[in-house]
């Protein structure tokens, strides 16, 4: 492929980068001195660097590498959970760094801010090397899905560095980065590790990061001066809309999850359970007599081959759809004021599917654990709206 071609991919896959530090930074109503976001963003470019030369040197060195089919799976695996990930991660904090301690860090909204520039520069790097390495049509597809994971990973650990201004950072800061760099390894395992038919099945995790990343936003925001992080004009329309009103907070859902003096109602928790695994199991039938239906083959299901992407999405989202449903019933049903019966009913439903898909189907463990956080919440969404809507 000619070099012409390779650098329009590049560009073509920077371009998004900049578009993201665009909106973060017209998200923020004090906003920062330009100077300081160009910088951090520089800083965060050159991390990748950084990464680029420490990972290369290893995977050299070990023979090991992130695609499945250059060092096998487990080898692969390995060096993704326990090098790369953990790597990009503290880097990417590393660009924040010196704006954290800068007198410009002066909101909890900055945050999110600096996270963000730091992760779009070290994204617009290592989707440039990736893409001037892997220039092809596929290749462009998989570095797209993989780049906004960069920034919502890192908007994870950068809510906690705006929360440290309130003396709640500490702790909170090193459970959120250790949370985004296992998310991430997940993320990029699916991204870069396996077949094309597996791509499909990124677009809710996509989905899914944005909500937090737009809650956690949100939560910052109420603590400065406006509660909104959109612009004004979308925040007039949507206000019109009452699930907006309703719409969860961090702390709502903080105290939704606690105890409040009551004991745990145990038999809710095994109701719960129960409810969440015949759901799943409907979910799972009903996609598959509807794909049945649309003529998808589902015998020769293989994530290598790009055509079984429509049976693996209908797979996919038939039992995603079962877990906001059982939340909803059984809060409804329980009538419980708290989130907790439902929340463990959903942990244990999911630690049996673990269990059982280890001893059956080990392969599948992976999209089971990446998916698992995803359909928790979701659990916890659908007995939210539940206990709203019975309150």
């Amino acid at each position: 492929m000619s070099l012409g071609i390779r650098l329009a991919w590049t560009l073509a896959a920077i371009l998004p980068t900049l578009f993201g530090a665009w909106v973060v930074y017209r998200a923020d109503k004090n906003r920062e001195p330009v100077s300081w976001v160009v910088a951090i963003y520089m800083f965060g470019a050159a991390m990748a660097g950084v990464s680029f030369g420490i990972v290369s040197l290893l995977a050299k060195v070990t023979s090991l590498s992130t695609l499945v089919g250059d060092g096998g799976e487990p080898g692969s695996v390995f060096f993704l959970f326990a090098v790369v990930a953990p790597l990009q991660e503290m880097l990417k904090v590393a660009g924040t760094w010196p704006a954290y301690h800068s007198r410009q860090f002066d909101e909890p909204f900055d945050g999110i801010v600096y996270a963000s520039m730091a992760s779009l520069g070290f994204a617009a790097v290592d989707t440039a090397i990736l893409m001037f390495t892997h220039s092809s049509p596929f290749w462009f597809l998989r570095t797209m899905l993989a780049l906004p994971a960069h920034w919502f990973f890192a908007c994870g650990w950068g809510y906690a560095l705006g929360m440290a201004g309130r003396g709640k950072g500490g702790q909170l800061f090193m459970r959120l980065w250790l949370g985004a760099t296992l998310g991430h390894a997940f993320y990029m395992h699916l991204a870069y590790g396996r077949g094309p038919g597996v791509l499909v099945l990124l677009g809710p995790l996509l989905v899914g990061m944005a909500i937090v990343v737009f809650i956690a936003g949100r939560d910052l925001r109420s603590r400065g001066e406006r509660v909104s992080v959109l612009p004004d004009s979308i925040e007039r329309q949507f206000s019109r809309l009452s699930i907006l009103s309703e719409a969860p907070t961090i702390e709502s859902v903080r105290e939704g999850l606690q105890r409040h003096g009551q004991p745990i109602m145990t038999r809710w928790i095994i109701y719960g359970a129960l409810v969440t695994l015949g759901s799943m199991i409907v979910g799972l039938v009903g996609a598959i007599f509807l794909g049945r239906s649309l003529g998808v083959d589902f015998v020769l299901l293989d994530e290598r081959d790009s055509s079984s992407a429509a049976a693996l999405a209908l797979l996919g989202s038939g039992i995603l759809a079962a877990f906001p449903l059982s939340g909803f019933f059984v809060s409804r049903a329980s009538g419980l004021p708290t989130l907790l019966e439902t929340a463990l009913a959903t942990a244990l439903a999911i630690l049996v599917t673990l269990m059982f898909f280890g001893a059956a189907a080990p392969g599948a463990l992976v999209f089971l654990a990446a998916f698992s956080p995803l359909a928790w919440g979701l659990a916890c969404l659908g007995a939210w709206v539940g206990r709203v809507r019975a309150h």
